[in-house]
């Protein structure tokens, strides 16, 4: 079971997927005053205004961070990504971003389908192949 997180102002929910993060650290750089990996709870969502936080979580290259306006309601999410045409970034030192929706055949038949942001491993030392878990920082 997917595990997922949320921390709410009361006007933005900021939804955290722990398994998708691949721990680039840009929230922590772009918002620090909200992201605080050290602290528990890690999202401190009163500290910056709804405006700053939605900007930092659009900026989330993996995905596992999104957000919801309370007024609206979860269907928000991220609802501008799914009108887009997929997009492959390659991210300097790190993985491929792939920003859109994925079908993925595993080499065992399984199928999985991604929507929003894959991040695929580039340098072979991920223990979630073929997904980055950041190990590359290691």
């Amino acid at each position: 079971m997917e595990k997922v997180k949320e921390y709410t102002n009361g006007k933005v929910t900021v939804v955290w997927k722990p398994e998708l993060c691949i721990h680039s650290a840009k929230c922590v750089h772009d918002l620090p005053e909200v992201f605080k990996p050290k602290d528990k709870p890690w999202v401190q969502v009163e500290n910056a205004t709804t405006s700053d936080i939605v900007a930092t979580v659009k900026g989330c290259p993996s995905g596992a961070l999104s957000y919801f306006m309370n007024e609206i309601g979860p269907a928000e999410i991220d609802t501008e990504m799914k009108k887009e045409t997929t997009k492959i970034e390659v991210m300097k030192n790190g993985p491929l971003m792939v920003l859109g929706s994925v079908a993925i055949t595993h080499d065992d038949g399984r199928e999985e389908l991604k929507e929003k942001r894959t991040a695929f491993c580039r340098c072979g030392h991920s223990n979630n192949q073929p997904f980055c878990d950041g190990s590359h920082n290691a």
